[in-house]
């Protein structure tokens, strides 16, 4: 149908949690056509960071349609309800036309046996030899493995398809993009899991447009990929396989795309990520998340003065709350405590020493990985200030405005989807 809300093929996923740098953020894509190549944004935020903030999905929308109409923005943008469930969806409905469904608790829950049968029984041309289009080797599989990964998976496709058809009941056929995030588990699925993954989703009937599986390797929060790049690439390429097999043989829809969640900043893989869509022509959703947290941190460091000392104090009451902040992205971080510099360190240090050590340079020697990672999670303590923490973004609006777009357009778009 023509009237479907569509995702186009490149779209970036960009946090703002206090709903200040939608302008900047957007200006970022805007630079991206400029130079030849349309990223939409797809602003998002979580029930979980608007419950610590005390913000609404609202002021998220009135944020982005005012940046969009200050820089007259003509094409497409969305605003992502993130990692939500059925529990949380409904302060989402009215203000989002994305939702990223996350059914990660409930993968390894046991579906109904006779579901479970059923599924099988539905798909004879999963069990045997897997011939998949762009992936050298085939998949040979028995009932017994397509069995265990529907045991494994079904549960979790079935609770996704009771969200989304809430979201529709709600919303309406076609007025929204549907996605499913499988990331936040602890092993990643195979190309051929994936597959079968898919199958139970077209069997469910969501026309999901983005899917967000799980990579082999780390991604914390805010830094680098650990892991094998090229173990990564050969992944990244046969899901990309994966899917446009599954879009040929069970009906998803044209333009389902594969999602990296990276907690932004996998700047190791983003050559990856460029080669495979540019060789297969597919699309990609790269979603950055808190990323624009940490430019306003680092643009007030930069700014000095007063704007210093608030991120100083930033540090400070993170460092003293560190367990409590760090213990909900236990699975997405990885802070080693004796590498944190202590309060009175981080208290003496010149505007360069703060951002050189919070910035995301991995060649500058005063970058700590442990530092820009408590920050990451640390917005809480921003929340807490109110209105003082807001009237410094808004002080030093210009300093802050500059490193997020060009954090967004130098680090993120430029290499993932421009190659450069």
């Amino acid at each position: 149908m023509s009237d479907v809300l569509r995702l186009p093929q490149f779209s970036i996923g960009t946090g703002d949690r206090f709903a200040h740098q939608a302008k900047a953020q957007l200006q970022a894509c805007v630079n991206a056509a400029k130079a030849g190549v349309e990223v939409v944004p797809v602003w998002n935020k979580s029930n979980r960071e608007h419950t610590i903030i005390g913000s609404e999905p609202s002021q998220t929308r009135a944020a982005a349609d005012a940046a969009v109409k200050a820089l007259g923005w003509d094409k497409p943008y969305f605003l992502d309800a993130d990692h939500i469930n059925l529990k949380t969806m409904g302060r989402f409905v009215a203000p989002c036309d994305f939702f990223t469904i996350d059914v990660a608790d409930d993968i390894g829950k046991p579906a109904a046996a006779a579901d479970v049968d059923a599924f099988v029984a539905r798909h004879p041309e999963l069990v045997g030899t897997v011939n998949i289009p762009g992936i050298a080797e085939p998949f040979r599989t028995d009932e017994a493995f397509v069995r265990g990964v529907a045991n494994k998976f079904l549960g979790a496709v079935q609770e996704a398809g009771k969200i989304y058809r809430a979201i529709l009941e709600a919303k309406g056929e076609g007025k929204f993009v549907p996605e499913i995030s499988m990331d936040e588990t602890d092993l990643p699925q195979t190309p051929v899991e994936l597959l079968i993954i898919l199958a139970a989703i077209a069997d469910e009937k969501v026309p999901i447009q983005t899917i967000a599986p799980k990579f082999t390797g780390r991604f914390n929060k805010g830094v680098e990929y650990v892991g094998d790049v090229a173990q990564f690439s050969r992944e990244f390429e046969e899901d990309l396989a994966a899917i446009a097999f599954a879009v040929k043989n069970y009906g998803l829809p044209e333009n389902l795309k594969l999602s990296v969640h990276s907690g932004s900043d996998k700047f190791s893989i983003y050559a990856a990520i460029h080669n495979a869509v540019t060789k297969t022509g597919a699309g990609v959703h790269l979603k950055t998340a808190g990323t624009t947290w940490l430019e306003e941190v680092i643009g007030l460091a930069e700014a000095g003065g007063s704007g210093l000392a608030i991120a100083k104090e930033v540090y400070a009451e993170a460092f003293s709350h560190a367990d409590e902040l760090m213990a909900p992205y236990a699975t997405v971080i990885d802070i080693k405590k004796e590498k944190l510099p202590s309060v009175e360190e981080v208290n003496g240090w010149t505007s360069e020493q703060f951002v050189g050590a919070l910035r995301h340079v991995q060649s500058n020697p005063l970058y700590n990985a442990n530092f820009r990672q408590l920050i990451h999670v640390g917005f809480k303590v921003a929340a807490k200030m109110g209105p003082r923490y807001l009237e410094a973004l808004e002080a030093n609006e210009e300093i802050v405005a500059k490193n997020v777009t060009e954090n967004l357009w130098e680090r993120h778009i430029r290499p993932v989807f421009l190659g450069a």
